[in-house]
């Protein structure tokens, strides 16, 4: 029963970071554009929703203010610094980004101080639900199915649809496509603003069973380019196997770790060791993965 409440929150954690991912590869892989921001855009979204709650009591309008609200900040960046970098290389989109990324933590910090905020959960999903004769928190299995919807409309989105063709197509030629036509700067500013929603809504997600503050973005943007690093750059499908697979190792490790270190060494040594090589094991999976496969597991298909 402990091992299958562990996968439950596994899976939980991957589907948050697929939510995440799925927006980072859409603009890294296809767009080539490397945007540390997207963990900025995670936190702020998460803002967006705590603040909406604070005045209006309302989480719909919390969760609606979360994705709308990060894509139109999405929009304006990408319209004032994001457009005028896909040119340069990769050095000048880290260094803009993670620029972004201090002035949006400053920012929060200057205007709603440094004490969190919390959102509270969904009423109608404050229970638990049974899962073969496991009790399970509702809200989270919510975030189970919210992430295998998103994973499935993406997976539609890119492969078909016009417009899916037409991002393809773009990420492969984008000169040849502009040729046909196709205006490549409003569909690039299309991604960039997808991302952007798609990253507030895993920090609206995120809110309930988080601590809402300044910096929240960071550390969870580390893993989630871990992630598309698996998966493969540019593979929606690979990130969401590749989120799964992060959150089941990540969480299995901090949960049965500390138990198995008990075995051979004292208890207090091992509740330490436990959490800390269990936070190295996405990477040692990483390196495996690059040394096995280096483009990924699931790498899209260029030719």
């Amino acid at each position: 029963m402990l091992v299958f409440s562990q996968l439950l929150n596994g899976l939980q954690y991957g589907v948050l970071l697929f939510l995440l991912a799925a927006g980072l590869t859409l603009v890294f892989g296809i767009m080539s554009f490397v945007n540390l921001a997207h963990g900025a855009l995670y936190m702020m979204g998460a803002y967006f929703a705590a603040l909406t709650f604070k005045h209006t009591e309302s989480l719909t309008l919390a969760f609606a203010a979360a994705v709308f609200g990060s894509i139109l900040l999405g929009i304006v960046l990408e319209r004032l610094a994001v457009s005028k970098l896909y040119s340069r290389d990769h050095l000048d989109h880290v260094l803009v980004t993670f620029g972004l990324v201090l002035f949006f933590n400053e920012v929060v910090q200057i205007l709603w101080g440094t004490q969190p905020y919390f959102l509270p959960v969904p009423s109608w999903l404050d229970s638990t639900i049974s899962i073969f004769g496991v009790t399970y928190p509702a809200y989270r299995f919510a975030i189970i199915v919210v992430g295998l919807l998103v994973a499935v409309g993406a997976h539609a989105l890119i492969h078909r649809t016009r417009l899916g063709m037409l991002i393809r197509a773009g990420s492969v030629n984008p000169r040849m496509v502009g040729a046909l036509g196709v205006n490549i700067k409003f569909l690039n500013a299309l991604l960039f603003a997808l991302g952007a929603g798609l990253a507030g809504l895993a920090g609206v997600m995120a809110s309930p069973i988080l601590a809402i503050q300044s910096g929240m973005g960071d550390h969870v943007l580390i893993t989630t380019l871990v992630v598309i690093v698996i998966g493969g750059i540019g593979s929606v499908s690979g990130a969401f196997y590749a989120a799964l697979i992060v959150g089941v190792v990540d969480t299995m490790g901090r949960a049965f770790l500390p138990l198995i270190f008990r075995g051979f060494m004292e208890r207090d040594l091992a509740n330490a060791a436990g959490p800390a090589v269990a936070s190295m094991l996405i990477y040692v999976l990483m390196a495996v993965v690059l040394a096995m496969r280096p483009h990924g597991l699931f790498a899209p298909n260029r030719g």
